[in-house]
């Protein structure tokens, strides 16, 4: 049975789910090259996925409150529900955070679990609008425990409205949500100067801190932004000096820190007694999940806490596959799928040798190609000190490349960090990038041993291996790692396998495949984004074809 999962707000996406399994997941912004759109999803699957592959084993839609998201592309929407009432299927609207759940727990291997939500906010049933809810999961069911006024929680909204009039950076459509910078920031600053400040900002004031200011310009801040009636004077401390800037962001970080474990107190006990348990798993969904470096806390917060999961996309672009899991699940009654070592990210399209083939040959006044080059001779080239765009397989989905969409470079190179900012990403030079690490070689380096397939945890180093990746390594000694096992990414594992035979680690510096826009998704966006860069090769795995520039 086919199941398709479509969210036409803010992330838009669709997935096909069959059998309880996703068979492609798409979102909107890879292909219109602009961030975190709202759009017609629905098309978006007639172009992609093709009403031909709708047959007779379609029959439902899944989607996500409000339903409005949807029948606003009347065109396409009529056309989607001729397709359903042929095959007497049925469409069924979740709530936001029902689905941002269901896709935590339904995408783990945990037969129990607490499930906490949080991001800027969701309709809910009845017309609820929350940004923080606690759900319990018990193998294909889950079920709400409590749900937050959103003017009584709302993370998500105290960090939009931070990032864009405090740090004057980016929140959302067309250029992307810059929380990212706003983290990295903070590991330069002191927590303790604004951490008052801003837990004032997510307790008593969060509605007026986290309120939209009535004149801000639809889409991109562009320095016309009006000025915060909270969040005014904050900006002006951020004006004054870097380091100033660094201290609110940490302060904004440890508040946050500070509330989510008080949330996760109250969820973790109210777990504990329905459960009737000692110790219990924790899921976690929603964009405010995407804050690794919080994330990595828990474990030391809560030694009651046996596993974490969050899925691979957290944010509202996941909303799809979890209201189609669902249905498959809690609704239809099928019984929960176990994933071999992990749920795949790899969810997008696989390209064709033709249609690379074609990318390079409408380059080719640009390029040069070298076909038949092997994993072994681009290892070479990183030891060179390289910096390599890797293109194969499924895209990832979600926010972070894991190896089919990634650029690679050598971690243990001092100048690297610095390389990368300064010629392929454009950006400042105190971001960080992220370590993929053999899974079995993970003791041996972190001081925890864990599974982070999707990113999403930052751990330390321990002492004597820090300093053999300073590329990868934040200046506190921790990592946002991605572990990678022969079954998640097979390629990826191999790869890394020779790596560590000829570099003697087992750990590769990994960035998304942009340049401050979308993952590149097309085989086209990655000769665009390589030839608009200062990357040295680029390397179609799948069909072991070099790309260097005339």
């Amino acid at each position: 049975m086919d199941i398709a999962g479509i969210w036409c707000g803010h992330d838009s996406s669709y997935c096909i789910l069959r059998d309880g399994r996703v068979v492609i997941h798409d979102e909107l912004e890879r292909f219109i090259r602009e961030k975190e759109p709202a759009g017609d999803a629905i098309q978006l699957l007639f172009d992609n996925y093709g009403g031909d592959n709708l047959g007779e084993d379609f029959k439902y839609v899944a989607t996500i409150l409000p339903t409005s998201k949807l029948t606003d592309h009347r065109r396409s929407f009529f056309k989607l529900k001729e397709v359903l009432d042929k095959n007497n299927g049925q469409m069924i609207a979740t709530g936001h955070h029902q689905a941002h759940a269901a896709n935590a727990f339904f995408s783990s291997n945990l037969d129990e679990a607490v499930i906490v939500t949080l991001d800027g906010g969701g309709v809910e049933q009845n017309n609820f609008i929350s940004a923080c809810t606690f759900w319990s999961g018990n193998k294909n069911k889950i079920f709400p425990i409590h749900t937050f006024d959103i003017n009584k929680v709302n993370l998500g909204g105290i960090w939009t409205r931070a990032t864009r009039y405090v740090f004057n950076l980016q929140s959302g459509w067309p250029r992307g949500h810059q929380a990212g910078t706003v983290m990295a920031m903070a590991a330069l600053g002191d927590p303790e100067r604004y951490h008052d400040d801003f837990w004032k900002m997510i307790t008593v004031d969060n509605q007026i801190a986290s309120q939209k200011p009535s004149g801000q310009p639809h889409g991109a801040n562009t320095g016309n932004d009006p000025i915060h009636p909270y969040l005014g004077k904050y900006r002006k401390i951020a004006e004054r000096s870097d380091q100033d800037k660094f201290d609110l962001a940490a302060g904004l970080q440890s508040a946050t820190e500070r509330a989510l474990k008080s949330l996760l107190s109250i969820a973790i006990e109210q777990g504990l007694k329905q459960l009737n348990k000692t110790s219990i798993n924790l899921c976690l969904a929603g964009g405010v999940c995407l804050n690794s470096v919080m994330i990595g806390k828990i474990k030391t917060w809560f030694p009651k806490v046996n596993e974490i999961y969050i899925p691979p996309i957290p944010p509202d672009s996941g909303l799809t596959i979890g209201a189609a899991q669902y249905v498959w699940h809690h609704i239809l009654d099928n019984p929960r799928i176990k994933w071999k070592d992990n749920f795949s990210s790899y969810l997008g399209k696989t390209y064709s040798l033709e249609d690379v083939e074609k990318s390079l040959t409408d380059h080719e006044d640009k390029i040069e190609i070298v076909k038949s080059k092997s994993d072994s001779d681009v290892i070479d080239l990183l030891l060179e000190q390289n910096i390599v765009a890797v293109f194969g397989g499924g895209s990832e989905s979600g926010r972070r490349a894991l190896g089919n969409r990634s650029i690679l470079a050598d971690p243990r190179s001092l100048d690297m960090k610095k390389t990368i900012n300064d010629r392929v990403k454009h950006r400042q030079w105190f971001r960080p990038f992220a370590p993929s690490i053999l899974r079995e070689e993970t003791s041996n380096w972190f001081t925890e041993d864990i599974s982070s397939p999707y990113m999403s945890f930052v751990l330390k180093f321990k002492d004597e291996a820090a300093d053999k990746v300073p590329a990868v390594v934040h200046r506190d000694g921790s990592a946002r790692l991605q572990t990678v096992s022969k079954n998640d990414n097979e390629w990826y594992h191999g790869f890394l396998k020779k790596w560590h035979q000829k570099s003697s680690v087992p750990i590769l510096l990994n960035t998304s495949f942009n340049d401050r826009e979308p993952i590149c998704e097309t085989p086209n966006h990655a000769i665009n984004c390589f030839l608009g860069t200062d990357i040295d090769y680029l390397y179609f795995y799948d069909y072991n074809i070099l790309v260097n520039k005339k």
